[in-house]
């Protein structure tokens, strides 16, 4: 279960992920759930984005709202 502060930076990582510093602490959960994955593009400062599993978590709440 993520917390509502997890849940909130996962939105927000799909959203913006440009927005979000790759060394937030949340970030660690999501990326241990498998949520999220932190990518280096080849001249670019780390970023994360969502994986498949979290694009379906976060539709899965959509849903349930």
């Amino acid at each position: 279960m993520l917390s509502p502060h997890e849940l909130a930076t996962l939105m927000l990582v799909n959203s913006a992920p440009e927005r979000m510093e790759a060394d937030r602490l949340e970030l660690g959960a999501l990326r241990e759930l498998d949520l999220i994955v932190i990518e280096q593009p080849e001249a670019g400062l780390r970023m994360p984005r969502v994986t498949p599993r979290g694009d379906a978590f976060l539709r899965a709440i959509a849903r349930a709202c």
